[in-house]
């Protein structure tokens, strides 16, 4: 008989700012499996309306399909109990300092690739950097939350 998985039904919301990048990005990660069990949702404190074309790209580079994404607005989220709240940018921490849900809530930081610069491969390369950190992060961060 195998044991219960110890991830099953956790639930993870990652905030940002506009939510079209780096909660995006984390949020698509660790729905794609690659960070357990864990079910994934991000929002922002001022939603840019869309989701950014080149994070969608640099998750499709490693096999993370994004569908149906849309930026959210924490508000969608009121209400709702998660195990963990993880803001990755500085401006969301000081703008939701606290979630009124309930669960463990803690801050990771993340440059914002969307500010990057330059010519195309420059910018690419901006959010690869972002995504090979999140990949690198947050299946540890998330098993050790279990």
């Amino acid at each position: 008989m195998e044991a219960a998985d110890p991830h099953a039904g956790k639930t993870v919301l990652f905030l940002c700012t506009g939510n079209s990048c780096r909660s995006q990005m984390a949020e698509a990660i660790v729905n794609s499996g690659k960070a357990g069990a864990w079910t994934a949702s991000s929002a922002g404190s001022r939603p840019a309306g869309f989701v950014h074309p080149m994070a969608i790209r640099v998750l499709a580079e490693v096999g993370i399909e994004v569908r149906g994404a849309r930026s959210k607005a924490v508000g969608e989220f009121s209400g709702r109990s998660f195990d963990l709240v993880v803001t990755v940018c500085s401006k969301a921490a000081e703008e939701c300092p606290v979630w009124l849900g309930q669960g463990r809530r803690m801050h990771l930081e993340y440059p914002d690739p969307a500010k990057a610069d330059g010519e195309e491969e420059r910018v690419l390369a901006a959010f690869r950097a972002v995504r090979d950190d999140m990949l690198r992060d947050l299946p540890g961060l998330l098993r050790r939350m279990a």
